[in-house]
């Protein structure tokens, strides 16, 4: 089956979602994209999909009939992919809560604003192995993120990266760095057959940070209708295994 990825959020194609389109645009895999305004329509849940991404998509804009459509095919073997934002979780108008959707994913999503932004250094630590971190300098090279939304991991998920907040101070020439919390960032796990997995950050600015030219090297990709974008490329390459893994059918790691 050729990789099929329905892709709902972000604003639109000439914006945010131009970051994760060009992407999936890059690795050749076949993409459906609903803008953020425009509500899912059944027809796009009738061809075979290996992947479901929701980003900065409000939750009344995939109505319940929908919802529990996208579970049992998330129960049949597609993957589920949430990428935070002001519109994802709860946020500010995600209001994901309470929803189908929200019993497949492997966090538990708080009933009021969830957004955290972060005005001081935010440093994302891998705190597991697992291949949607693999081959990546988390360690030497630890890239910072913006922002994120703050939820819970369940019981049975895995938590594979987390974001370390610091506080930050100067005297003179002496910068002092002050551990002052620390979250979830990916949580993954399975709903069925399925895979599942939540990311806290954003894909896009401004909650990506510094993450979105994480690496040495640039990547230059643009999907069919969208902006060009250029990005880092351990950025390009922890996406891709986050697409990969959680879509499995019809991935290869």
């Amino acid at each position: 089956m050729p990789v099929s990825v329905l892709y709902l959020g972000d604003t639109s194609l000439q914006t945010a979602a131009a970051y994760l389109a060009g992407l999936i645009h890059l690795a050749g895999w076949e993409l459906d994209y609903v803008p953020s305004h425009q509500a899912a329509t059944a027809d796009l849940f009738d061809p075979p999909r290996s992947l479901f991404v929701l980003s900065d998509y409000p939750a009344v804009r995939l109505a319940p009939p929908l919802q529990q459509r996208l579970l049992r095919l998330v129960e049949s073997g597609a993957g589920l992919l949430m990428i935070g934002g002001w519109e994802s979780y709860h946020g500010c108008g995600g209001d994901w809560n309470g929803t189908a959707v929200a019993t497949a994913l492997p966090v538990e999503i708080s009933d009021a604003d969830d957004r955290v932004n972060c005005d001081q250094p935010a440093l994302v630590r891998c705190v597991r192995e697992h291949p949607v971190a693999a081959h990546l300098p988390w360690d030497g090279r630890p890239p910072c993120i913006g922002g994120f939304n703050r939820f819970r991991p369940k019981a049975e998920a895995q938590v594979v990266l987390e974001t370390q907040r610091f506080h930050a101070t100067r005297d003179g020439e002496n910068v002092r760095f002050e551990l002052a919390g620390h979250d979830p960032l990916l949580v993954v796990g399975t709903w069925g057959q399925g895979r599942v997995a939540a990311l806290a950050t954003d894909v896009a600015p401004h909650w990506v940070g510094g993450l979105v030219d994480w690496g040495p090297g640039r990547v230059a990709a643009q999907a069919p209708g969208a902006e060009a974008v250029e990005v880092g490329d351990l950025y390009a390459r922890f996406f891709r295994q986050l697409l990969q893994w959680t879509g499995e059918e019809g991935f290869e790691i």
